[in-house]
């Protein structure tokens, strides 16, 4: 209870001195993924995130689909980064002059993580 009064850095450096490293939220949100076999990815359009949650061992072009059914059915191969690379360059166009972004066709397995920029022609 008490840890829902403070504020989040207030909260973190509670649960720290508990020896608690994650929130109750999050650890429940974790285990439930890894109980459901699920696994999320990431999509940026623009200056848009958005993440989508998939069954683990899908492939690229299964998780285009979630997207939209337009995406799996003209599918042409995705360009993969992981989440943490893309971090520490800060940008794709920096992610690219690193070579840490990486083309992947349709039977590509996605991983927890991963960035993914479909290309598609319908």
């Amino acid at each position: 209870m008490e840890l829902a009064q403070l504020n989040d850095a207030e909260a973190q450096e509670f649960r720290t001195s508990l020896g608690v490293g994650e929130s109750g939220l999050d650890r429940v949100i974790r285990l439930s993924y890894g109980l459901l076999g699920l696994i999320s990815f990431f999509t940026i359009a623009s200056d848009e995130v958005k993440a989508w949650t998939i069954r683990h061992s899908t492939p690229a072009q299964k998780a285009a689909g979630k997207i939209h059914t337009d995406m799996e059915r003209g599918f042409i191969r995705a360009e993969v980064i992981r989440h943490d690379d893309l971090v520490k360059c800060g940008s794709l166009a920096e992610a690219k002059k690193h070579g840490l972004l990486h083309t992947e066709g349709k039977h590509y397995i996605v991983q927890d993580g991963d960035v993914l920029t479909i290309l598609f022609n319908v």
